[in-house]
């Protein structure tokens, strides 16, 4: 078993990475744990929608190829569905239960996914109708799939 978050930019805070390698580590008694940075597109600050569409289809091409063709791929989208911690846990067990060797998550960049990386997708995540910075997104989303090995385990875990 095999987590991977393809995530569009770099960590540049300190804070962010010890809490991310914390998780990793955490995680690491449960599943081997990737985390494949993609090159973000600079956004100009008074970009068009033409421009806006360009950045993210060359961000989702670099994003598509760090996909492998088994991963069962969750896009994070505003969009997508809303589980507690509970419901993904379940989630995540039942693509472990289904024969699935590699979940990869998929964290976009600042202008989100583009259409084509949201095809590919097998199941779409929202952890809110808010908009995160991708940096934070990352803790999040680790420390959600820690608590989810945590509640199939039923190993105690803070509430």
């Amino acid at each position: 078993m095999k987590i991977k978050l393809i995530c569009v930019g770099k960590i540049k805070e300190s804070f962010f990475r010890d809490a991310i390698s914390e998780y990793i580590k955490r995680i690491s008694k449960f599943s081997k744990v990737e985390i494949i940075e993609c090159q973000d597109e600079k956004t100009p600050d008074n970009a068009g929608d033409a421009l806006n569409r360009q950045i993210m289809e060359k961000e989702g091409e670099r994003i598509l190829s760090k996909i492998a063709k088994d991963d069962y791929v969750i896009t994070l989208e505003i969009l997508g569905k809303e589980l507690s911690s509970i419901e993904l846990s379940d989630k995540i067990n039942d693509i472990l239960n289904r024969g699935v060797n590699s979940i990869a998550f998929i964290i976009g960049g600042s202008l989100g996914l583009s259409d084509t990386v949201k095809k590919r997708a097998d199941f779409k995540l929202s952890f809110s109708k808010m908009t995160f910075p991708h940096q934070l997104m990352r803790v999040v989303l680790l420390e959600q799939i820690y608590r989810s090995f945590k509640i199939q385990n039923n190993e105690p875990y803070h509430k």
